[in-house]
């Protein structure tokens, strides 16, 4: 999914007029994508010639780092509210099978999604 970049927007609204789903607005003089409406066609990348709009995957480490933070501050908070040390490990365990659900998910997704790649589901 798309991102704007905001230090390098210059809010020239390219990207709002090229838009096809309409996604993008303008909020404090530079270029916001409301993900509800956007339907990753890729135009808002090829247009943008500050190249501000940016692939997701360079978002990668920086989501894993507040994953991790979060954890732990539960982890915290679980000793805090509940007194014993042993809670951390309780609530660390929980949050991997959190993200071990979420791993299944999207690995059944990507499947699903491989298969309309290849040709095998037909679109409705």
């Amino acid at each position: 999914m798309p991102w704007v970049k905001r230090e390098d927007c210059n809010g020239c609204g390219i990207c709002i007029e090229e838009c096809s789903g309409g996604a993008i607005s303008m909020v404090d003089k530079k270029a916001y994508i409301d993900m509800q409406n956007c339907i990753r066609c890729g135009v808002c990348h090829d247009v943008c010639p500050e190249k501000a709009i940016r692939h997701d995957s360079e978002t990668i480490p920086v989501e894993v780092e507040a994953n991790i933070a979060r954890t732990k501050e539960c982890m915290e908070a679980c000793v805090r509210h509940l007194g014993r040390a042993e809670e951390a490990q309780k609530s660390l365990k929980r949050w991997i099978k959190h993200y071990n659900r979420a791993r299944i998910v999207a690995e059944k997704t990507i499947a699903r999604l491989q298969s309309l790649l290849e040709g095998e589901t037909e679109l409705r």
